[in-house]
């Protein structure tokens, strides 16, 4: 199993390169870069003062000297470059690094993220590092409470299911699953804000922030339901579209097993249901939802609640990295691409050995001999 694991962890290097590779190249091509963020916000910042200038003259026309001006910078590879001074483009490129060709940039990037160095934020003035914690505590509420909640709610549901598959408890759950995966979640965040947060019904919960401005203030056990109190709707409109999948995956694994050999015979030395059921299929059952579990936090975690914070203003890692690409701070989008892709990749190695701690029986290794 150590050397499987040396080997997986080998394959991580490759792996995490190919992919950072992809996205500097797809991301290079993209217009509108830093460089064109930072001569957009001048050119705009100028036509303000010359439409000042226009209105005090009263001419409406801009000075003579305009076409000059409009001549430098004509033969920069940005657009937004025209009118300004070539030797500005210059120092803006070299204050982003745009000064180096692109295989060099990528290279220095790589070193810095291997020493863990995510450098800093074009236009937020802060170190990567430093945005990333401060987000943290909203992404890691938001993926914690959902990926619980998920798991207690669809591991019961989907073994009750398996159990009286066919029933009418199975036919209307499953309309239930259903519905709750043919929602998608912001739209069901919607409905709870009309509903339940003052849109126009109920005025129950709060539609703002992850804590009360006057949390500090606050005992122990007040800021404990002042928390869950903020976490309540977003929580419910996470697992709303999260249990559908792993609910009918639970059921289907179990009654794979159910209709197995060993169940039949198990049940023919007069086991009862639940010695059957919870001591042999269970740990054969649960292998696929189990060992999944760290995959399944991490996607929460980093990649479903987008939306849901934009509804319910939580600045989150989502929305940082919403914002990133829009701005094109290319700091916080490799070093979060980098850091939660390296994650990603690790928790799949720790979803691997889950399956051998569930069930001895398989062995990697082996198989990869």
């Amino acid at each position: 199993m150590l050397a499987y694991i040396a080997r997986r962890l080998l394959l991580v290097i490759p792996t995490l390169l190919g992919i950072m590779i992809i996205n500097f190249v797809i991301i290079q091509a993209a217009p509108g870069g830093p460089v064109e963020q930072m001569l957009a916000q001048i050119q705009g910042q100028a036509v303000d003062a010359t439409a000042r200038v226009s209105g005090e003259g009263g001419d409406g026309l801009a000075s003579p000297d305009a076409g000059s001006d409009n001549a430098s910078g004509g033969n920069s590879q940005y657009r937004g470059s025209r009118g300004l001074d070539p030797e500005l483009i210059k120092e803006i490129e070299k204050q982003y690094g745009f000064d180096k060709p692109p295989v060099e940039r990528f290279l220095k990037m790589m070193g810095d993220y291997v020493r863990f160095d995510f450098g800093d934020s074009f236009f937020r003035d802060r170190s990567v590092v430093d945005l990333v914690y401060e987000k943290m505590p909203v992404s890691i509420s938001l993926g914690l409470w959902t990926t619980l909640l998920v798991y207690l709610i669809s591991i019961p549901l989907g073994i009750k299911k398996a159990v009286r598959d066919g029933s009418s408890f199975d036919v209307w759950t499953s309309a239930v699953v259903i519905i709750g995966y043919a929602i998608p979640g912001f739209l069901f965040a919607i409905l709870l804000v009309v509903l339940f947060a003052g849109g126009s019904f109920l005025d129950w919960f709060p539609l703002r922030g992850l804590v009360s401005d006057n949390f500090d203030s606050l005992n122990w056990w007040q800021k404990a339901v002042d928390y869950l109190w903020h976490m309540t709707l977003p929580v419910v409109a996470m697992v709303v579209g999260g249990f559908a999948g792993l609910t009918m995956l639970t059921k289907n694994s179990f009654l794979d097993e159910i209709n197995k050999q060993y169940v039949l015979t198990a049940k023919a030395k007069g086991l009862a249901e639940n010695q059957v059921l919870y001591g042999h299929v269970f740990r054969n059952a649960m292998l696929i939802v189990v060992a999944g579990f760290p995959s399944a936090f991490v996607g929460i975690l980093f990649t479903g609640s987008l939306l849901i914070e934009v509804i319910f203003s939580l600045d989150g890692l989502g929305l940082l990295s919403f914002e990133a690409a829009i701005n094109r701070d290319y700091p916080v989008m490799f070093g979060t691409l980098f850091f939660f892709t390296l994650l990603g990749l690790i928790m799949n190695i720790i979803g691997d050995i889950m399956y051998t701690i569930i069930d001895p029986r398989i062995d990697f290794e082996r198989q990869a001999n």
